[in-house]
């Protein structure tokens, strides 16, 4: 399996935890953006920006493309 296959699966198998989680419990902004260390989303948006930006950067590079940020 390529790095980016890998990356693209971890994305979305926490985009399932994400909505198991939210079906169950709900998710406030604070948990969201702010979540405190040991509760499920802490870091969760910051470490699926990474993993988005990864596998974008690794699609441009494979289509020769730039990304104009």
């Amino acid at each position: 399996m390529s790095e980016k296959t890998e990356l693209i699966s971890k994305m979305l198998e926490m985009q399932k935890k994400f909505i198991a989680y939210e079906h169950d419990n709900g998710v406030s902004m604070a948990d969201y953006y702010a979540a405190k260390e040991g509760h499920t989303l802490h870091n969760y948006r910051e470490e699926y920006a990474e993993l988005a930006a990864k596998v974008n950067a690794m699609a441009h590079e494979e289509k020769g493309s730039k990304r104009f940020y």
